[in-house]
């Protein structure tokens, strides 16, 4: 799953990154470091804390030194990574409950190779892999269940998201979306044509 995004935007997020406090419960730094089932519990937890800290993503980045924010590069390569035969970035979103929305990134700077892995946060319900959902309780990777007071405050903040910030359907395409839309009333009203490659048939209907 991939987002453009230039490497000038990266390179900025790099660095307002690397300019927060060491203890982010939405961030974490690492050089090497990839193991997938790691990953993959990261990507709960991130999730999950990205909720409860009111961030929209989280962020897990390869190539900087952790202590220092030191920028080393990275061998990791996750367009490279597997699974057995199955792609790691397949298998991680198979995994995942709910199929949250996440992009790698790769991009270079002075030398140095960075991944960044852009999480969006969690919605409705905490976000489990394999079965098991994840926090992060300062800069620890945690399992969910054993802090019952972050459980309660994370689904009291999904009890309060406005049903206007929440997803309405998941994993459609494009005619799909539009197919649930009466978009062409919106053009109707401001009295302008449909999009040249959307037209309506004999009763009205959008093609």
């Amino acid at each position: 799953m991939t987002t453009d995004r230039s490497p000038e935007y990266l390179l900025s997020l790099v660095n307002e990154l690397r300019k927060l406090p060491d203890e982010t419960e939405w961030l974490e730094f690492k050089v090497n470091k990839a193991d997938p089932q790691e990953i993959g519990e990261y990507l709960s937890a991130l999730a999950n804390s990205a909720a409860l800290c009111g961030k929209a993503q989280a962020y897990l980045v390869w190539g900087i030194e952790n202590g220092t924010r030191t920028v080393v590069g990275t061998s990791f390569s996750p367009q490279r990574a597997k699974v057995g035969n199955e792609e790691m970035q397949n298998w991680l979103l198979r995994l995942l409950s709910p199929r949250i929305q996440f992009d790698f990134y790769e991009v270079d700077t002075k030398g140095c190779h960075m991944v960044i892995l852009e999480i969006n946060r969690a919605f409705r319900h905490p976000v489990q892999f394999q079965g098991q959902e994840f926090i992060r309780v300062g800069s620890y990777k945690k399992r969910l269940k054993d802090f019952p007071e972050k459980e309660r405050d994370l689904w009291r903040i999904f009890d309060q998201t406005p049903f206007e910030s929440l997803i309405a359907a998941e994993d459609l395409n494009t005619d799909e979306v539009l197919s649930l839309l009466d978009y062409p009333a919106y053009f109707d009203l401001l009295h302008l044509p449909l999009p040249d490659n959307r037209e309506k048939d004999s009763r009205g209907v959008v093609r």
